[in-house]
């Protein structure tokens, strides 16, 4: 691959358009003046080959690459380079196909780039890869020698000659590979101490503290095996007892039973005896009813008798009670009388105090007003006679302030007399009036009813057109009420959801969208949120959440994909677990096993899965979580289904313990807060309540507007109705206050008025007069004052230090004596208070009083007449009964038999009652044992099973062997091991033990594949430095053998050579001999100057020819040489290196004379321009090189000469006539 064409546009000094073309494929040298251009085209051509480093191109910015750095009008540069790709054997990968390739480099003011391949847009990698590929890597260009490389070399030390022979040999990357290698076996070092360091310092301890806890766990399951089976021996030995005492306390009850049916038939008999002894006694007796009712005198008497004697006593009672009556509020009256006059007492000696007390205050404050404003006055006066300035701005000094005060006062007297008399004289002729008017009052008084009456009217039409009206005031009040009660409803639950929404902030799952344009409804969300506990399994949640553990917080994902974009680029705040549902193997319980389970538990059971609501898409996910664990309501439950070996799936029980097949249970304390899923289920609930709030007050927001016009008009109508009514209350006001009271009232204020006028009349004279006195005083000391300054000023300051004593010594007392009126006061104040309450009580108690002994007066007449006709009605009964003592006496020998069977009765019934409380003993001792029995069944269910067992010789439940009361005592000792140790046990322990050690083991894979992988790498750079010391060996060979040839070329007799240090091998550093005259010299230090530039170049040609490039830049490689020398670089060149492009800047005749194509550049117009010679045709042929801004796209014309076309065109003003020039060579 070599170059064609070079177009230049923009770049540097090439401000216009220039197409180089007519390369040579394999010598072309480019010469010119200094400052021509001639260096800027093989920048150009790095500028394409994708140079980063602006240095080497002899620029700062990439801005200073584009023409005056885009202040000429030219804001971008760009280079297109045409290669020959004939050569297939050359050729780029993936370009085999083209035989040209087209590579153009374009930069704009701003720092902007971009490549196009064959018209095509590329990247800049592509392009460089592109390059790499054949041997032109400008980021180590071995192919590109610019000017200073000559000299860096000759300055190498033996180390820096070494690392050029490994570049050309390729070994230096290995070199790279090596330092990285060794740094990642530092790495790995690292990584086993951190291993070794943590298995010490963290695992190992973590094991022995977990080994510790599992035996204490093991001893804890052992104590509790033990008293599972004490417990069954003590609850079998009960058992035994409570059946024992059954069976024999049955057969008691049916003893007491037969005893109690035989009493019975006993009492029967004995109450069939006492039937036809009281048949005869009532015979008899009628007999002696008979005759003693005869005329029904002595029933009469009788009842008369007991009447009279209830009535009797009945009044009496009264009587006594309505006497206490009195008596006790008597003795109230008394004591309310004496706190009466107490509080009577009291009140007036409050008074008098008071009185008395306000006497001396006011008289105490009143002196000491005036000593305060005394005192003022003096100061006032005192400051202002020492000084001549005022107290206060704007007042006079001194006497004259005082003396405008009084004449002030006088004149404020003066005036308030003079308006009193004005306004007084004004009130008599108003009073007059007024006194007229009052006659003629009532006569007014039809006007006023007839506006009354046409008020009322008003009144009612706006009453009629309210009522038309179809608004309803009521309604928008109550949608008011309800919007109000909406949205305070909507604020509670809003405030109430944000309290569970902080409780639930770890569920808080937030990501940004990893592409474009992505589908956010391929994240479903975390696990918590994407299920609902059912309503009637609420009270599983807890087991629910134990049961989903972690993966409560996984999140769940459509796809792989989606999982993969959320982790890469999804800008997660925390670690999640990503579940793709295509991807997620669910396990769901064998129905079988599951019917198994409800059936060894019915009505106990249930699968996880079905006791949650998701959507149908979610089964997988929600399968794979809850597919697999049972329900239990209790523990019992829970150990019975999980351990059964047609089951043997974990379960979980409402209270959140968890049984596994395994063997491991885990339990403790649960959830604080009602765990995550009751919260969540709560806040779901909130929700609808707050979306179900918020649509009913969008609706009554609706009917509210619907309301607004109507009830506008209705308000309008309402307010008028408002104004009208007042004016109604205001006529019926007149009306009913009659005009002429009004004014009879009128008069009366205006005699008040006028005798308070004549009042302040006499005291404004008396003030007046005051005033005109003090007036005198002062004017008679303003005298004395200028007659004796310094007398008066120290009369008045002892005066006022005199005040000032008598206001200090005053005002505590004044400050006391003022609270001490307000004490008084509010004493006062309580003391009349409580004589009003006392005299109310007292007159009620008067009342009582009378009313009480009305009752008792009446009260004592009855019982008197009550008792004089029982008196009379007892003699009469008494010989009436006198009559009757023959029935009586055999009356009372049947009664005493009667008495004696009635008492055997009695017994035999107390003796049954007790039989029957017997029963009902035994009956109850019965039912308790046997509640007992079935209580221990129900909790046991082994009972049923092996009840048949208890008690046996021999057997698990054998009691001679195995002492129940023994196993009781130890039954309960374990009982309180057990409740000390289960406080202390880890019930975790297990299975973080096992963790642990997973860990452990883990690491310790770990370390030891990180040993493997050391003892590799290390295996690695061995042999990587065997192929490296081979692969250097050879090209050292090649490259000191080619070394010694092109110098001998180019020095012809001589030789030189690349020799390792001594003692040292070839890794150890090279560095150069010279042979001159068959001598070696033993340093280059005695070598020319050229000869030295000559060992330079041999030796980086020598490295070119080793590893040969499709191209080769030189620039000005023969600076430091002479022309003979110059000639024989030249010759090397064009004999030594077939097969390459060479491209040579110099400036020497005896290098560009070998070319076999020279491009000479000129500097015109401000603007580079080139001309190509073809040496090896025609050595005078020569063609001009410019360049142009513009094409004429009519009229062009070709001439060719020496390959060589031009082309011109003439466009618009003069700048541009000379700028519009394109010539193609």
């Amino acid at each position: 691959m070599r170059i064609e064409e070079l177009i230049i546009d923009g770049f540097k000094s090439y401000a216009t358009r220039t197409s180089i073309t007519g390369w040579d494929p394999e010598f072309n040298a480019i010469t010119g003046l200094n400052g021509s251009g001639k260096s800027n085209i093989l920048d150009a051509i790095c500028f394409v080959l994708g140079i980063t480093n602006w240095s080497q191109v002899r620029a700062s910015s990439i801005q200073d690459l584009i023409y005056k750095r885009g202040q000429a009008g030219v804001t971008k540069a760009s280079v297109t380079v045409v290669f020959n790709n004939q050569d297939r054997e050359q050729s780029p990968v993936g370009f085999e196909s083209s035989k040209q390739i087209t590579i153009t480099r374009q930069i704009l003011i701003g720092g902007r780039s971009k490549y196009l391949v064959n018209g095509h847009t590329a990247q800049q990698q592509v392009v460089q890869t592109l390059f790499q590929s054949v041997q032109l890597n400008i980021n180590n260009p071995h192919f590109l020698i610019m000017q200073g490389k000559i000299t860096k070399v000759l300055n190498m030390k033996p180390p820096e000659i070494l690392s050029m022979i490994e570049e050309a040999a390729g070994t230096r990357m290995f070199e790279e590979r090596k330092e990285k290698a060794l740094k990642t076996i530092a790495k790995k070092e690292k990584k086993v101490a951190e291993i070794t360091q943590l298995l010490a310092e963290e695992i190992v301890p973590k094991l022995d503290k977990l080994r510790a806890e599992k035996r204490a766990y093991l001893e804890f399951q052992k104590t509790q095996t033990e008293i599972e089976r004490l417990s069954r021996i003590v609850v079998s030995f009960d058992y035994s007892r409570y059946e024992k005492g059954y069976s024999k306390l049955k057969l008691d009850l049916e003893a007491k039973i037969d005893q109690r049916e035989q009493k019975t038939a006993v009492i029967q008999q004995l109450e069939s005896a006492i039937s036809k002894i009281t048949q005869h006694i009532e015979t008899l007796a009628e007999n002696r009813v008979r005759e003693m009712t005869q005329g029904g005198k002595y029933q009469t008497l009788d009842t008369s008798v007991k009447d009279l004697s209830k009535e009797i006593v009945k009044v009496r009672t009264q009587r006594d009670l309505k006497g206490k009556e009195v008596e006790e509020e008597e003795r109230n009256r008394t004591s309310l009388q004496a706190t009466h006059q107490e509080t009577e007492k009291a009140l007036q000696e409050k008074k008098t105090q008071l009185q008395r007390f306000q006497v001396t205050y006011n008289e105490l404050k009143r002196e000491h007003d005036e000593q305060q404003e005394q005192v003022r006055m003096n100061e006032e006066l005192i400051q202002t006679l020492s000084t001549g300035l005022a107290a206060e701005e704007g007042h006079e000094n001194g006497y004259m302030e005082q003396l405008q005060r009084v004449k002030a006062s006088a004149a404020q007297a003066t005036s308030f007399v003079d308006q009193s008399k004005l306004k007084l004289k004004h009130l008599e002729s108003e009073l007059v009036e007024k006194r007229k008017q009052a006659a003629m009052a009532q006569k007014n008084s039809k006007d006023i009813a007839a506006g009354l009456l046409a008020a009322k009217q008003q009144v009612k039409q706006l009453e009629d057109a309210l009522r038309k009206q179809s608004f309803d005031p009521e309604k928008e009040r109550a949608l008011q009420t309800e919007k109000a009660r909406q949205s305070d409803a909507i604020v509670k639950l809003s405030e109430q959801i944000e309290q569970i929404s902080r409780k639930l902030s770890g569920l808080d799952f937030q990501y940004s969208n990893p592409t474009p344009n992505f589908d956010r409804s391929s994240v479903k969300g975390l696990v918590a949120e994407l299920f609902t506990v059912l309503p009637e399994y609420t009270e599983a949640a807890t087991a629910l959440e134990i049961c989903a553990g972690g993966r409560l917080y996984n999140v769940v994902v459509d796809n792989e994909v989606v999982g993969s974009q959320l982790l890469q680029n999804g800008r997660l705040r925390k670690r999640v677990t990503i579940i793709p549902l295509n991807k997620i193997t669910a396990f769901r319980a064998q129905a079988q096993k599951i019917a198994t389970a409800q059936k060894l538990a019915p009505g106990k059971v249930n699968l996880a899965l079905a006791l949650i609501g998701y959507e149908d898409h979610l089964e997988t996910a929600m399968a794979y979580i809850f597919g697999n664990t049972l329900i239990c309501a209790d523990a019992e439950s829970a150990k019975k289904v999980t351990f059964h070996q047609d089951v043997r799936i974990k379960s979980v029980t409402l209270e959140g313990d968890v049984y596994d097949p395994s063997g491991t249970l885990q339990g403790g304390s649960r959830p604080t807060g009602g765990g995550i899923l009751v919260s969540l289920q709560e806040m779901h609930v909130l929700k609808n309540k707050l979306a179900e709030h918020r649509q009913n007050l969008q609706q009554v927001d609706q009917r509210l507007s619907s309301l607004t016009q109507e009830g506008r008009a209705y308000a309008e109508l309402e307010q008028r109705l408002e104004l009208k009514t007042h004016e109604l209350r205001l006529c019926e006001q007149q009306v009913s206050a009659s005009e002429h009271v009004q004014l009879v009232d009128l008069v009366d204020k205006l005699e008040k008025e006028i005798e308070a006028l004549k009042t302040g009349i006499e005291e404004g004279n008396h003030k007046k007069t005051e005033a005109i006195k003090r007036c005198q005083e002062i004017e008679k000391e303003m005298k004395d004052f200028k007659k004796n300054k310094d007398g008066k000023l120290q009369e008045l300051t002892q005066k006022l230090v005199k005040f000032k004593s008598e206001l200090g010594k005053n005002a505590p007392r004044v400050k006391a004596m003022q609270r001490e009126n307000q004490t008084l006061e509010l004493e006062l104040e309580h003391l009349e208070k409580d004589i009003r309450t006392a005299n109310q009580e007292l007159s009620d108690c008067e009342s009582l009083i009378t009313n009480h002994k009305t009752q008792c007066d009446k009260l004592q007449a009855q019982l008197m007449a009550l008792e004089a006709l029982f008196e009379k009605a007892q003699v009469e009964f008494e010989k009436e009964k006198a009559q009757l003592t023959a029935y009586d006496e055999e009356l009372k020998e049947l009664e005493a038999l009667l008495k004696q069977k009635s008492k055997t009765v009695a017994e035999s019934q107390l003796e049954i009652q007790n039989l029957v409380h017997e029963t009902d003993r035994l009956s109850k001792e019965t039912q308790s044992l046997m509640r007992a029995m079935e209580d221990l069944e129900a909790s046991h269910e082994w009972i049923q099973d092996q009840k048949h067992l208890f008690g046996q010789m021999n057997g698990p439940y054998d009691f001679t062997s195995q002492n129940p009361s023994e196993s009781r005592k130890k039954l309960k000792q374990l009982d309180e091991k057990h409740s000390a140790m289960k406080n202390k046990v880890n019930p975790k322990v297990m299975s973080m033990l096992e963790n642990q050690e997973k860990r452990e083991t883990s690491l310790k894979q770990m370390l030891a594949t990180v040993q493997r992988d050391k003892t590799k790498i290390e295996d690695t750079i061995a042999s990587l430095d065997d192929y490296k010391n081979e692969a250097l060996e050879k090209t050292y060979s090649k490259v000191n053998g080619d070394f010694g040839a092109i110098f001998g070329d180019l020095l012809p007799g001589n030789n030189a050579k690349l020799q390792p240090l001594e003692g040292q091998g070839v890794t150890g550093g090279l560095e150069v001999k010279v042979c001159l005259g068959g001598v070696w010299k033993a340093s280059l230090t005695e070598l020319s100057g050229g000869q030295r530039s000559l060992i330079a170049l041999s030796l980086i040609l020598s490295l070119l020819q080793f590893k040969p490039a499709p191209m080769y830049i030189l620039d000005e490689v023969d600076a430091a040489l002479d022309l003979s020398h110059t000639q024989n670089i030249g010759q090397l060149l064009r004999t030594r290196f077939k097969g390459s492009q060479f491209i040579v800047v110099s400036l020497k005749e005896g290098m560009f004379n070998n070319a076999n194509v020279l491009f000479r550049a000129r500097f015109r117009d401000g603007i580079s321009i080139v001309d190509r010679n073809a040496q090896n045709q025609s050595r005078n042929a020569k063609s001009q090189v410019g360049s142009t801004a513009g094409r004429r796209e009519e009229g062009e014309k070709e001439n060719n000469a020496s390959s060589a076309n031009v082309s011109s065109d003439n466009g618009a003003g003069s700048m541009e006539q000379k700028m519009a020039k394109r010539i193609k060579v």
